[in-house]
């Protein structure tokens, strides 16, 4: 059974609970009278939830949460944000000392921060001891040779990597008007000159490997073997533009021949 409510404030019913007095059904213009407005009676609420509404509130059970406890919140958490980004954003491995190119040092006896390779000893992957693929020469002078047969593949290799990295100044087909000598770059000399078609092989790669004039070194950024590609499909640039028709076959040069 459900405990009966008692007619006066402060009596227990028969189930020993305590019950507040009913109120009476509101009259006349009191009926329409919105709730709301009613003063709350701090009383009549569960001891447990006011002191939990005086705890969020700080201290304001009576008026419940306050703006002040929400702003503190607030605070709280955009420190703990700006401090984890700003962790994040550190870079300690960039900022760590470090000398920068060609700067001296008191460390060592020449006062040079870049160290010379110990004497007899040569870095990983640079034992070039092959130096007609490496350096273009042999005994001394620039080769006549390339270091490995020249075939299709090759020569198809060269073009591409000829229109990458020659073709911008040197232009497609070698007479020295790439795009940027358009622009107002110095124009390279013409592969198709006297000079450079007798030129041998190995004076072009030498050219590509080390540079020469205002023409950069390449080493860096073709291996020696693309270099050798790019001089072989030179070679072949200067063999269409200078070709002699004694050294075609015959069904060749009878077609030449026969054209008007």
């Amino acid at each position: 059974m459900w405990p009966r409510r008692s007619q006066e404030s402060g009596v227990r019913s028969q189930e020993g609970r305590v019950s507040r007095p009913l109120s009476p059904p509101p009259r006349g213009n009191d009926r329409g009278r919105c709730a709301a407005h009613t003063p709350l009676d701090q009383n009549s609420l569960n001891p447990r939830i006011t002191s939990s509404l005086a705890e969020w509130g700080g201290g304001h059970g009576d008026e419940g949460p306050s703006w002040p406890a929400f702003r503190r919140l607030g605070a709280i958490l955009l420190i703990a944000i700006l401090l984890l980004t700003t962790a994040c954003y550190q870079q300690q491995m960039g900022s760590q000392p470090r000398y920068d190119p060609l700067e001296p040092s008191t460390l060592f006896a020449d006062g040079r921060s870049a160290r010379q390779p110990l004497p007899d000893t040569v870095a990983r992957g640079q034992l070039h001891e092959d130096t007609l693929l490496y350096a273009g020469t042999e005994n001394g002078l620039p080769a006549d040779r390339f270091p490995f047969p020249v075939t299709h593949d090759v020569l198809v290799h060269g073009q591409d990597r000829f229109d990458v990295f020659c073709s911008p100044c040197h232009g497609r087909t070698g007479y020295g008007d790439g795009m940027v000598v358009r622009r107002g770059f110095i124009p390279p000399p013409s592969f198709h000159t006297d000079q450079l078609r007798q030129a041998p092989v190995g004076h072009l790669f030498e050219v590509a490997t080390n540079g020469l004039g205002a023409m950069p070194s390449y080493a860096s950024q073709v291996p020696a073997r693309d270099r050798w590609a790019i001089v072989a499909y030179i070679k072949a640039l200067q063999l269409s533009q200078h070709a002699d028709a004694a050294r075609l076959p015959a069904d060749l040069q009878q077609q030449l021949e026969g054209a008007p």
